[in-house]
């Protein structure tokens, strides 16, 4: 590990000053992943500005009816939170499907956006990525790419986005509030993380020396059908090959609304508006097959990850079957 210096600040206006005063500072809460990727030499930020104690950690009731998850709440608190479990269980249920018990203790909200891709060729620093060392090369294309994505990906870079919580956050269209030298705004999470295209490098649409302060839950939480399946190569502490977040609003036996969003098949959570125009459907497989033809009409595939697409379809097409159970089945 390099040298880095060190603040604690203790406001969030704070910690903006701090950063936008050092330069190359990276803001560190949990350092559930950051501290592993300046161990392995992949990041080298000169100045750590910990934010771990700034008043972020609260989950609050919104007067609009949804739910304010602060950024420094711990993804355990979050999972097992009452109010998230009955009114959001598909959130619940992907924060519990990530990582270990010890790792969700210390793991922030915040962090779960900002965590960097699993790509091996990202973590090895002896191999080409552009994600890592722009220009340099993307050595997953003509690689080993199994895990690779499927959707959105360019020549540049074919790295996955590897959260569960921002799957089912993307289904849920929440929005992510941040504080930056400029002051405060509000970002639609579909518009939080980028695609690499020539540029991927940059992860998401944060501005330098922004830092997320909390995530806002609409008051539609799908809770009474919804789910989140992730499909991995172990039952537990493994990343996803593919995972889903599913949720339906069904009246009278027909859909009135869909949500669908995929985790593991692109550089960011991916949702395809078209695919859930379920309106006026009866839920069953041919509105769930016919969604999931739509979301994956433009995979394209490489030579180790042609899998991912008959998966995807599967998986789809399962856990739409489970919403329309009911989140209790």
């Amino acid at each position: 590990m390099r040298p880095f210096t060190y603040a604690r600040p203790e406001t969030v206006e704070a910690a903006v000053r701090e950063a936008a005063r050092a330069g190359a500072a990276s803001f560190i809460a949990g350092g559930t992943n950051l501290v592993d990727l300046m161990k392995a030499d992949v990041l080298r930020p000169r100045h750590l500005v910990d934010i771990s104690r700034l008043p972020l950690a609260a989950i609050e009731e919104r007067e609009d009816g949804g739910l304010r998850l602060g950024a420094l709440a711990r993804n355990a608190s979050t999972a097992y939170d009452e109010r998230v479990r009955r009114r959001y269980p598909m959130l619940s249920k992907a924060i519990l499907a990530g990582a270990s018990a010890q790792l969700r203790n210390a793991a922030t909200n915040g962090g779960n956006l900002l965590q960097r891709t699993r790509c091996y060729y990202f973590y090895d620093t002896a191999t080409p990525c552009n994600k890592r060392e722009p220009g340099s090369g993307c050595g997953a294309v003509d690689g080993v790419n199994r895990i690779h994505a499927i959707l959105g990906a360019s020549d540049r870079c074919i790295a996955v986005h590897p959260s569960d919580m921002c799957v089912a956050l993307a289904a849920l269209a929440a929005t992510v509030q941040v504080t930056g030298p400029q002051g405060s705004r509000a970002i639609a999470f579909a518009e939080f993380h980028r695609l690499p295209g020539d540029t991927p490098e940059h992860d998401n649409n944060l501005r330098p020396g922004e830092i997320v302060t909390a995530i806002d839950l609409p008051k539609e939480g799908f809770a009474a059908h919804s789910t989140y399946l992730k499909v991995r190569d172990r039952a537990s502490y493994a990343f996803a090959l593919v995972s889903v977040a599913a949720a339906l609003a069904i009246e009278g036996g027909t859909i009135r609304a869909a949500r669908l969003a995929l985790g593991g098949v692109a550089h960011k959570p991916w949702r395809d508006a078209e695919a859930e125009s379920l309106a006026g459907k009866a839920p069953g497989e041919e509105a769930f097959r016919a969604a999931a033809k739509i979301v994956l009409r433009g995979a394209r595939t490489y030579p180790h990850n042609e899998f991912k697409v008959e998966l995807a379809e599967r998986s789809i097409v399962r856990a739409f079957a489970e919403a329309a159970r009911g989140s209790g089945a």
